[in-house]
Protein backbone atom coordinates (compact mmCIF):
# COMPACT_ATOMS: atom_id res chain seq x y z
CA UNK A 1 0.00 0.00 0.00
CA UNK A 2 2.88 2.38 0.66
CA UNK A 3 3.72 2.14 -3.03
CA UNK A 4 0.23 3.37 -3.88
CA UNK A 5 0.80 6.90 -2.61
CA UNK A 6 4.02 7.11 -4.60
CA UNK A 7 2.26 5.93 -7.75
CA UNK A 8 -0.61 8.36 -7.32
CA UNK A 9 1.71 11.26 -6.60
CA UNK A 10 3.77 10.45 -9.67
CA UNK A 11 0.57 10.54 -11.71
CA UNK A 12 -0.42 13.94 -10.36
CA UNK A 13 3.03 15.30 -11.05
CA UNK A 14 3.09 13.85 -14.56
CA UNK A 15 5.60 11.10 -13.76
CA UNK A 16 6.08 7.93 -15.74
CA UNK A 17 4.18 5.72 -13.30
CA UNK A 18 0.74 6.92 -14.44
CA UNK A 19 -0.95 6.96 -17.85
CA UNK A 20 -0.84 10.25 -19.70
CA UNK A 21 -3.71 12.59 -18.81
CA UNK A 22 -5.56 11.22 -15.76
CA UNK A 23 -9.07 12.56 -15.34
CA UNK A 24 -11.66 13.30 -12.69
CA UNK A 25 -14.38 11.04 -11.40
CA UNK A 26 -18.08 11.72 -11.60
CA UNK A 27 -19.87 14.26 -9.44
CA UNK A 28 -22.07 13.79 -6.36
CA UNK A 29 -25.27 15.82 -6.39
CA UNK A 30 -26.12 17.53 -3.10
CA UNK A 31 -28.86 15.60 -1.28
CA UNK A 32 -30.75 15.82 2.02
CA UNK A 33 -29.18 13.19 4.29
CA UNK A 34 -30.79 14.35 7.56
CA UNK A 35 -34.29 15.23 6.33
CA UNK A 36 -34.25 18.89 7.41
CA UNK A 37 -35.34 20.10 3.98
CA UNK A 38 -31.90 21.37 2.96
CA UNK A 39 -29.59 19.55 0.56
CA UNK A 40 -26.16 18.60 1.88
CA UNK A 41 -22.92 18.66 -0.11
CA UNK A 42 -20.24 15.96 -0.22
CA UNK A 43 -16.48 16.48 -0.49
CA UNK A 44 -14.11 13.58 -1.08
CA UNK A 45 -10.75 13.35 0.66
CA UNK A 46 -9.44 9.95 -0.51
CA UNK A 47 -5.84 10.59 0.55
CA UNK A 48 -6.70 11.77 4.08
CA UNK A 49 -4.58 10.39 6.89
CA UNK A 50 -6.74 8.74 9.54
CA UNK A 51 -5.20 7.83 12.88
CA UNK A 52 -1.72 7.94 11.36
CA UNK A 53 -2.72 5.70 8.43
CA UNK A 54 -1.87 7.47 5.18
CA UNK A 55 -4.45 7.56 2.37
CA UNK A 56 -7.01 5.74 4.48
CA UNK A 57 -9.49 8.27 3.14
CA UNK A 58 -12.43 10.32 4.34
CA UNK A 59 -15.67 11.94 3.21
CA UNK A 60 -16.84 15.36 4.41
CA UNK A 61 -20.56 16.14 4.50
CA UNK A 62 -21.44 19.85 4.59
CA UNK A 63 -24.97 20.23 5.90
CA UNK A 64 -27.14 22.70 4.02
CA UNK A 65 -29.02 25.50 5.76
CA UNK A 66 -30.78 28.79 5.10
CA UNK A 67 -27.37 30.46 5.20
CA UNK A 68 -25.77 27.94 2.86
CA UNK A 69 -22.73 25.75 3.52
CA UNK A 70 -19.95 26.27 6.02
CA UNK A 71 -17.04 24.28 7.37
CA UNK A 72 -18.53 24.54 10.86
CA UNK A 73 -21.71 22.66 9.99
CA UNK A 74 -20.13 19.44 8.81
CA UNK A 75 -19.19 15.88 9.69
CA UNK A 76 -16.04 14.05 8.64
CA UNK A 77 -16.64 10.34 8.03
CA UNK A 78 -13.99 7.64 7.88
CA UNK A 79 -14.02 3.88 8.24
CA UNK A 80 -13.25 4.49 11.92
CA UNK A 81 -16.45 6.54 12.38
CA UNK A 82 -19.26 4.96 14.44
CA UNK A 83 -21.63 2.98 12.24
CA UNK A 84 -19.31 2.89 9.21
CA UNK A 85 -18.37 -0.70 8.27
CA UNK A 86 -14.74 -1.79 8.26
CA UNK A 87 -11.79 0.09 9.67
CA UNK A 88 -9.43 2.75 8.35
CA UNK A 89 -6.30 1.20 6.87
CA UNK A 90 -3.35 2.62 5.00
CA UNK A 91 -4.09 3.06 1.31
CA UNK A 92 -7.82 2.16 1.31
CA UNK A 93 -8.78 5.48 -0.37
CA UNK A 94 -12.21 5.53 1.26
CA UNK A 95 -14.05 8.34 -0.51
CA UNK A 96 -12.33 7.96 -3.88
CA UNK A 97 -15.86 7.89 -5.31
CA UNK A 98 -19.26 8.92 -3.92
CA UNK A 99 -22.88 9.09 -5.07
CA UNK A 100 -26.15 10.11 -3.44
CA UNK A 101 -29.73 8.79 -3.73
CA UNK A 102 -32.61 7.71 -1.48
CA UNK A 103 -32.09 4.02 -2.18
CA UNK A 104 -34.49 2.59 0.43
CA UNK A 105 -37.10 5.32 -0.21
CA UNK A 106 -37.51 6.31 3.44
CA UNK A 107 -37.34 10.04 2.76
CA UNK A 108 -33.65 10.38 3.64
CA UNK A 109 -30.93 10.44 0.99
CA UNK A 110 -28.23 7.79 1.33
CA UNK A 111 -24.54 8.08 0.49
CA UNK A 112 -22.63 5.49 -1.55
CA UNK A 113 -18.87 5.50 -0.93
CA UNK A 114 -16.17 3.61 -2.80
CA UNK A 115 -12.90 2.44 -1.21
CA UNK A 116 -11.26 0.90 -4.28
CA UNK A 117 -7.98 -0.09 -2.61
CA UNK A 118 -9.56 -1.95 0.30
CA UNK A 119 -7.87 -5.30 0.99
CA UNK A 120 -10.26 -8.26 1.19
CA UNK A 121 -9.81 -11.99 1.86
CA UNK A 122 -9.83 -12.37 -1.94
CA UNK A 123 -6.67 -10.29 -2.21
CA UNK A 124 -5.09 -6.84 -2.03
CA UNK A 125 -6.75 -3.79 -3.60
CA UNK A 126 -9.97 -5.64 -4.35
CA UNK A 127 -12.10 -2.71 -3.26
CA UNK A 128 -15.30 -2.18 -1.32
CA UNK A 129 -18.48 -0.10 -1.68
CA UNK A 130 -20.42 1.09 1.37
CA UNK A 131 -23.95 2.49 1.60
CA UNK A 132 -24.35 4.95 4.48
CA UNK A 133 -28.01 5.32 5.39
CA UNK A 134 -29.55 8.75 5.84
CA UNK A 135 -31.56 9.47 8.98
CA UNK A 136 -32.77 12.33 11.18
CA UNK A 137 -29.32 12.15 12.80
CA UNK A 138 -27.51 12.12 9.46
CA UNK A 139 -25.29 9.33 8.17
CA UNK A 140 -24.71 7.17 11.24
CA UNK A 141 -24.98 3.57 9.98
CA UNK A 142 -24.14 1.60 6.87
CA UNK A 143 -23.75 -1.67 5.01
CA UNK A 144 -21.37 -2.85 2.31
CA UNK A 145 -22.51 -3.98 -1.11
CA UNK A 146 -21.81 -7.63 -1.91
CA UNK A 147 -18.55 -7.89 -3.81
CA UNK A 148 -18.77 -9.50 -7.22
CA UNK A 149 -17.60 -13.09 -7.69
CA UNK A 150 -14.58 -13.97 -9.77
CA UNK A 151 -11.63 -11.83 -10.72
CA UNK A 152 -12.14 -8.19 -9.84
CA UNK A 153 -9.92 -5.30 -8.77
CA UNK A 154 -10.45 -1.81 -7.39
CA UNK A 155 -14.18 -2.29 -7.04
CA UNK A 156 -15.65 1.14 -6.31
CA UNK A 157 -13.24 3.18 -8.40
CA UNK A 158 -16.37 5.06 -9.45
CA UNK A 159 -20.01 4.83 -8.33
CA UNK A 160 -23.39 6.27 -9.36
CA UNK A 161 -26.83 5.82 -7.81
CA UNK A 162 -30.52 6.53 -8.42
CA UNK A 163 -33.52 6.34 -6.11
CA UNK A 164 -36.83 5.86 -7.90
CA UNK A 165 -40.50 5.56 -6.88
CA UNK A 166 -39.86 2.41 -4.86
CA UNK A 167 -36.74 0.74 -3.54
CA UNK A 168 -37.24 -2.03 -6.08
CA UNK A 169 -36.46 0.53 -8.79
CA UNK A 170 -33.41 2.02 -7.09
CA UNK A 171 -30.01 1.38 -8.61
CA UNK A 172 -26.30 1.46 -7.85
CA UNK A 173 -23.71 1.06 -10.60
CA UNK A 174 -20.08 0.43 -9.66
CA UNK A 175 -17.02 0.82 -11.85
CA UNK A 176 -13.89 -1.18 -11.14
CA UNK A 177 -10.51 -1.60 -12.74
CA UNK A 178 -11.56 -4.61 -14.80
CA UNK A 179 -15.34 -4.79 -14.38
CA UNK A 180 -18.55 -2.79 -14.06
CA UNK A 181 -21.51 -4.06 -12.06
CA UNK A 182 -25.10 -2.82 -11.73
CA UNK A 183 -27.29 -3.54 -8.70
CA UNK A 184 -31.04 -2.92 -9.12
CA UNK A 185 -33.17 -2.78 -5.90
CA UNK A 186 -34.47 -3.52 -3.48
CA UNK A 187 -32.14 -1.83 -0.99
CA UNK A 188 -32.95 -2.31 2.69
CA UNK A 189 -31.07 -1.85 5.93
CA UNK A 190 -31.45 -5.42 7.13
CA UNK A 191 -32.55 -7.67 4.25
CA UNK A 192 -30.57 -9.19 1.42
CA UNK A 193 -29.03 -6.81 -1.05
CA UNK A 194 -29.57 -7.36 -4.79
CA UNK A 195 -26.90 -9.27 -6.62
CA UNK A 196 -25.05 -7.72 -9.53
CA UNK A 197 -26.73 -8.16 -12.92
CA UNK A 198 -25.02 -10.20 -15.60
CA UNK A 199 -23.04 -8.39 -18.28
CA UNK A 200 -20.39 -5.76 -17.74
CA UNK A 201 -17.91 -3.36 -19.28
CA UNK A 202 -14.37 -4.64 -18.92
CA UNK A 203 -11.25 -2.61 -18.21
CA UNK A 204 -11.61 0.53 -16.12
CA UNK A 205 -14.84 2.50 -16.39
CA UNK A 206 -16.41 5.63 -14.98
CA UNK A 207 -20.17 5.47 -14.51
CA UNK A 208 -23.31 7.64 -14.49
CA UNK A 209 -27.06 7.18 -14.20
CA UNK A 210 -30.23 9.05 -15.19
CA UNK A 211 -33.44 8.61 -17.23
CA UNK A 212 -32.64 8.74 -20.94
CA UNK A 213 -35.95 7.43 -22.34
CA UNK A 214 -38.32 8.82 -19.65
CA UNK A 215 -39.77 5.42 -18.77
CA UNK A 216 -39.36 5.90 -15.02
CA UNK A 217 -36.41 3.51 -14.76
CA UNK A 218 -32.83 4.58 -14.22
CA UNK A 219 -30.59 4.18 -17.26
CA UNK A 220 -26.85 3.73 -16.90
CA UNK A 221 -23.74 4.83 -18.72
CA UNK A 222 -20.32 3.24 -18.37
CA UNK A 223 -17.16 4.58 -20.00
CA UNK A 224 -14.28 2.18 -20.47
CA UNK A 225 -10.63 3.00 -20.07
CA UNK A 226 -8.49 3.73 -23.10
CA UNK A 227 -8.66 0.58 -25.20
CA UNK A 228 -8.79 -0.68 -28.77
CA UNK A 229 -6.62 2.10 -30.15
CA UNK A 230 -8.89 4.87 -28.87
CA UNK A 231 -7.41 7.95 -27.22
CA UNK A 232 -10.36 7.89 -24.83
CA UNK A 233 -12.65 5.14 -23.66
CA UNK A 234 -15.70 3.57 -25.26
CA UNK A 235 -19.13 4.87 -24.17
CA UNK A 236 -21.80 2.29 -23.31
CA UNK A 237 -25.46 3.09 -22.55
CA UNK A 238 -27.33 0.53 -20.41
CA UNK A 239 -24.47 -1.96 -20.77
CA UNK A 240 -25.90 -4.68 -18.51
CA UNK A 241 -29.58 -4.41 -19.40
CA UNK A 242 -29.62 -5.10 -23.11
CA UNK A 243 -27.12 -7.90 -23.61
CA UNK A 244 -24.34 -9.80 -21.92
CA UNK A 245 -21.80 -8.42 -24.42
CA UNK A 246 -22.81 -4.78 -24.78
CA UNK A 247 -22.01 -2.65 -27.80
CA UNK A 248 -20.65 0.88 -27.33
CA UNK A 249 -21.69 4.01 -29.16
CA UNK A 250 -20.07 3.62 -32.56
CA UNK A 251 -19.05 7.27 -32.79
CA UNK A 252 -17.10 9.20 -30.16
CA UNK A 253 -14.99 8.31 -27.16
CA UNK A 254 -14.64 9.79 -23.68
CA UNK A 255 -13.42 9.20 -20.13
CA UNK A 256 -16.22 10.60 -17.92
CA UNK A 257 -19.95 11.15 -18.38
CA UNK A 258 -23.06 12.70 -16.84
CA UNK A 259 -26.76 12.50 -17.71
CA UNK A 260 -29.06 15.53 -17.83
CA UNK A 261 -31.62 17.21 -20.08
CA UNK A 262 -29.66 19.86 -22.00
CA UNK A 263 -32.29 20.59 -24.69
CA UNK A 264 -35.40 20.76 -22.49
CA UNK A 265 -37.36 17.95 -24.17
CA UNK A 266 -37.78 15.97 -20.95
CA UNK A 267 -35.36 13.20 -21.91
CA UNK A 268 -31.98 12.76 -20.25
CA UNK A 269 -29.00 13.34 -22.53
CA UNK A 270 -25.56 11.77 -22.16
CA UNK A 271 -22.87 14.44 -21.80
CA UNK A 272 -19.40 12.93 -21.96
CA UNK A 273 -16.00 14.50 -21.39
CA UNK A 274 -13.17 13.53 -23.76
CA UNK A 275 -10.14 15.44 -22.46
CA UNK A 276 -7.49 13.35 -24.25
CA UNK A 277 -5.46 14.84 -27.07
CA UNK A 278 -6.51 13.40 -30.43
CA UNK A 279 -4.45 11.36 -32.82
CA UNK A 280 -6.53 12.88 -35.62
CA UNK A 281 -8.27 16.11 -34.68
CA UNK A 282 -12.01 16.02 -35.31
CA UNK A 283 -12.02 12.23 -35.45
CA UNK A 284 -11.03 11.02 -32.00
CA UNK A 285 -10.85 14.33 -30.16
CA UNK A 286 -10.16 18.05 -30.28
CA UNK A 287 -7.07 20.02 -29.31
CA UNK A 288 -7.25 20.58 -25.56
CA UNK A 289 -10.27 18.30 -25.13
CA UNK A 290 -13.96 18.23 -25.94
CA UNK A 291 -17.45 17.43 -24.72
CA UNK A 292 -19.84 15.14 -26.61
CA UNK A 293 -23.65 15.09 -26.33
CA UNK A 294 -25.86 12.15 -27.26
CA UNK A 295 -29.50 13.26 -27.06
CA UNK A 296 -31.96 10.93 -25.36
CA UNK A 297 -35.42 10.09 -26.66
CA UNK A 298 -38.34 7.66 -26.25
CA UNK A 299 -36.24 4.83 -27.66
CA UNK A 300 -33.07 5.74 -25.82
CA UNK A 301 -29.93 6.52 -27.82
CA UNK A 302 -29.21 4.59 -31.04
CA UNK A 303 -25.81 2.92 -31.01
CA UNK A 304 -24.87 4.66 -34.26
CA UNK A 305 -26.02 8.13 -33.16
CA UNK A 306 -23.60 10.92 -34.05
CA UNK A 307 -22.82 13.08 -31.02
CA UNK A 308 -22.82 16.86 -30.92
CA UNK A 309 -19.28 18.07 -30.20
CA UNK A 310 -18.25 21.16 -28.21
CA UNK A 311 -14.70 22.34 -27.58
CA UNK A 312 -13.03 25.57 -26.55
CA UNK A 313 -12.83 26.38 -30.24
CA UNK A 314 -16.62 26.15 -30.62
CA UNK A 315 -18.50 29.45 -31.23
CA UNK A 316 -19.31 31.24 -27.98
CA UNK A 317 -17.12 29.07 -25.73
CA UNK A 318 -14.47 31.06 -23.78
CA UNK A 319 -10.79 30.43 -24.38
CA UNK A 320 -9.24 28.32 -27.10
CA UNK A 321 -8.17 24.72 -27.39
CA UNK A 322 -4.56 24.27 -26.31
CA UNK A 323 -2.65 21.06 -25.85
CA UNK A 324 -3.05 19.65 -22.36
CA UNK A 325 -6.00 21.81 -21.20
CA UNK A 326 -8.04 18.71 -20.32
CA UNK A 327 -11.32 20.39 -21.24
CA UNK A 328 -13.89 17.74 -20.32
CA UNK A 329 -11.93 16.15 -17.49
CA UNK A 330 -15.02 16.68 -15.32
CA UNK A 331 -18.62 17.33 -16.36
CA UNK A 332 -21.92 17.95 -14.61
CA UNK A 333 -25.36 19.02 -15.81
CA UNK A 334 -27.52 21.43 -13.76
CA UNK A 335 -30.10 24.12 -14.54
CA UNK A 336 -28.07 27.02 -13.19
CA UNK A 337 -30.15 29.77 -14.84
CA UNK A 338 -33.49 28.11 -14.02
CA UNK A 339 -34.85 28.24 -17.57
CA UNK A 340 -35.94 24.60 -17.58
CA UNK A 341 -32.94 23.45 -19.63
CA UNK A 342 -29.85 21.85 -18.11
CA UNK A 343 -26.54 23.68 -18.41
CA UNK A 344 -23.26 21.87 -19.03
CA UNK A 345 -20.48 22.60 -16.54
CA UNK A 346 -17.02 21.54 -17.75
CA UNK A 347 -13.78 21.34 -15.82
CA UNK A 348 -10.40 22.01 -17.47
CA UNK A 349 -8.08 21.36 -14.50
CA UNK A 350 -4.91 21.66 -16.58
CA UNK A 351 -5.88 24.92 -18.26
CA UNK A 352 -2.88 27.24 -18.45
CA UNK A 353 -3.71 30.79 -17.40
CA UNK A 354 -1.13 33.19 -18.79
CA UNK A 355 2.19 31.74 -17.69
CA UNK A 356 0.64 29.60 -14.93
CA UNK A 357 0.41 25.92 -15.96
CA UNK A 358 -2.39 23.64 -14.74
CA UNK A 359 -4.08 26.46 -12.85
CA UNK A 360 -7.48 25.21 -14.02
CA UNK A 361 -10.74 26.68 -15.26
CA UNK A 362 -14.46 25.85 -15.14
CA UNK A 363 -16.72 26.66 -18.09
CA UNK A 364 -20.53 26.82 -18.05
CA UNK A 365 -22.25 26.17 -21.40
CA UNK A 366 -25.97 27.01 -21.21
CA UNK A 367 -28.28 24.35 -22.62
CA UNK A 368 -30.32 25.15 -25.71
CA UNK A 369 -33.68 23.88 -26.93
CA UNK A 370 -32.45 24.04 -30.53
CA UNK A 371 -29.03 24.16 -32.09
CA UNK A 372 -25.59 23.43 -30.68
CA UNK A 373 -24.88 24.86 -27.21
CA UNK A 374 -22.13 27.43 -26.90
CA UNK A 375 -23.70 30.86 -27.06
CA UNK A 376 -23.63 32.68 -23.73
CA UNK A 377 -20.98 30.42 -22.22
CA UNK A 378 -18.88 31.83 -19.38
CA UNK A 379 -16.04 30.68 -17.15
CA UNK A 380 -14.58 30.86 -13.65
CA UNK A 381 -11.00 30.67 -12.42
CA UNK A 382 -9.33 31.60 -9.16
CA UNK A 383 -8.53 34.91 -10.86
CA UNK A 384 -12.21 35.71 -11.47
CA UNK A 385 -13.24 38.73 -9.42
CA UNK A 386 -14.81 37.63 -6.15
CA UNK A 387 -13.43 34.06 -6.23
CA UNK A 388 -11.16 33.57 -3.20
CA UNK A 389 -7.55 32.54 -3.66
CA UNK A 390 -5.42 32.97 -6.72
CA UNK A 391 -4.33 30.82 -9.65
CA UNK A 392 -1.09 28.95 -9.01
CA UNK A 393 0.78 26.29 -10.94
CA UNK A 394 -0.71 22.85 -10.38
CA UNK A 395 -3.84 23.96 -8.48
CA UNK A 396 -6.14 22.07 -10.89
CA UNK A 397 -9.23 24.21 -10.32
CA UNK A 398 -12.08 22.12 -11.76
CA UNK A 399 -10.88 18.71 -10.60
CA UNK A 400 -14.45 17.75 -9.68
CA UNK A 401 -17.77 19.58 -9.90
CA UNK A 402 -21.17 19.51 -8.26
CA UNK A 403 -24.26 21.70 -8.31
CA UNK A 404 -27.49 21.94 -6.31
CA UNK A 405 -29.63 24.25 -4.19
CA UNK A 406 -28.32 23.95 -0.61
CA UNK A 407 -30.11 26.92 1.00
CA UNK A 408 -33.58 26.35 -0.50
CA UNK A 409 -33.77 29.67 -2.35
CA UNK A 410 -34.36 27.96 -5.70
CA UNK A 411 -30.95 28.98 -7.05
CA UNK A 412 -28.40 26.16 -7.45
CA UNK A 413 -24.95 26.61 -5.96
CA UNK A 414 -21.89 25.53 -7.92
CA UNK A 415 -19.21 23.56 -6.05
CA UNK A 416 -15.72 23.39 -7.56
CA UNK A 417 -12.69 21.56 -6.22
CA UNK A 418 -8.97 21.80 -6.92
CA UNK A 419 -7.01 18.82 -5.64
CA UNK A 420 -3.61 20.41 -6.28
CA UNK A 421 -4.20 23.44 -4.04
CA UNK A 422 -1.74 23.82 -1.15
CA UNK A 423 0.68 21.16 -2.36
CA UNK A 424 -2.07 18.58 -3.03
CA UNK A 425 -3.97 19.12 0.18
CA UNK A 426 -6.80 20.35 -2.05
CA UNK A 427 -9.60 22.87 -1.61
CA UNK A 428 -13.24 23.51 -2.53
CA UNK A 429 -15.18 26.62 -3.56
CA UNK A 430 -18.89 27.28 -3.05
CA UNK A 431 -20.25 29.77 -5.60
CA UNK A 432 -23.72 30.98 -4.49
CA UNK A 433 -26.66 30.57 -6.84
CA UNK A 434 -27.81 33.69 -8.66
CA UNK A 435 -30.69 34.94 -10.78
CA UNK A 436 -29.08 33.84 -14.05
CA UNK A 437 -25.84 32.14 -13.00
CA UNK A 438 -23.79 31.32 -9.89
CA UNK A 439 -22.23 34.48 -8.51
CA UNK A 440 -18.86 35.17 -6.97
CA UNK A 441 -19.85 37.72 -4.35
CA UNK A 442 -20.13 35.79 -1.12
CA UNK A 443 -18.32 32.76 -2.54
CA UNK A 444 -16.40 30.63 -0.07
CA UNK A 445 -13.11 28.76 -0.23
CA UNK A 446 -12.77 25.73 2.04
CA UNK A 447 -9.37 24.26 2.82
CA UNK A 448 -8.27 21.13 4.65
CA UNK A 449 -7.22 23.03 7.79
CA UNK A 450 -10.86 24.07 8.30
CA UNK A 451 -11.76 20.38 8.61
CA UNK A 452 -9.01 19.47 11.07
CA UNK A 453 -6.74 18.02 8.36
CA UNK A 454 -3.18 19.09 7.50
CA UNK A 455 -3.07 22.48 5.78
CA UNK A 456 -0.59 21.34 3.16
CA UNK A 457 0.47 18.10 1.56
CA UNK A 458 -1.09 14.88 0.35
CA UNK A 459 -4.83 14.89 1.25
CA UNK A 460 -6.55 15.47 -2.14
CA UNK A 461 -9.62 17.33 -0.92
CA UNK A 462 -11.93 17.21 -3.92
CA UNK A 463 -10.95 13.75 -5.07
CA UNK A 464 -8.20 12.11 -7.01
CA UNK A 465 -8.20 11.69 -10.78
CA UNK A 466 -9.39 8.91 -13.08
CA UNK A 467 -8.12 6.66 -14.43
CA UNK A 468 -5.07 5.96 -12.29
CA UNK A 469 -2.80 2.97 -11.78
Amino acid sequence: MAALAAALLAGLLGGALAPVGAHAAGHTEPADFNGDGYRDAVLRVPAATVGGRESAGAVIVLYGSASGLSAKNRVLLTQDSPGVPGGAETGDSFGASTASADLDRDGYADLVVGAPYEDLPEGADKGMVTILWGSRSGLVSGRTLPTPPGDFERFGRDVAAAGKESSSRSLVIVGGWNDTKTYRGSFTRTGDFPTALAGSVSWFSSVATGDIDRNGLADTVAVSGRMGGHTGGLVFTNPVDAESHPRPQSQGDALVAAIGDVNGDGYGDVVAGDPDEPEQRGVDGELGGRVLIWYGGPNGIPKDAEPTVISQDSPGVPGSGEKGDDFGASVVVADLDRDGVGDIVVGSPHEKLGAVPSAGMVTVIPGRRTGTPGAGAYSYTQDTEGVPGGSEAGDRFGTTLSAGDVNRDGRPELIVTANGENNYAGAAWILPGGATRPGTNGSTMLTTSQFGLPASGWQLLGGDELPLL
